[in-house]
């Protein structure tokens, strides 16, 4: 099993404190906490996240949508395009 030994006492005892606040394990508290921050931290790589919504973040982001043309695209845009009579029911 790997460990941890944080050196510096101010730190060690920081994490403690948080610890004791959220009443779970230094472990635990430092779990949440490098969470939190890989959250907030940029990607090194192009990998996409696991979590839907930031997924979602991420593929909008590489493929936006185009502009808007301004045409109304309504039951007469579509019937002319696949080449029907849009005055036919």
């Amino acid at each position: 099993m790997a460990s941890l030994y944080i050196k510096d006492a101010k730190t060690a005892e920081r994490v403690t404190r948080i610890a004791e606040r959220l009443g779970t394990t230094k472990t635990a508290a430092l779990n949440r906490a490098f969470d939190a921050l890989e959250q907030i931290l940029p990607r090194d790589d192009d990998t996409p996240p696991a979590d839907f919504v930031e997924w979602m973040k991420w593929y909008r982001a590489r493929n936006p949508l185009p502009p808007p043309t301004g045409l109304k695209a309504d039951k007469a845009f579509f019937d002319e395009m696949w080449g029907e009579d849009p005055d036919e029911p």
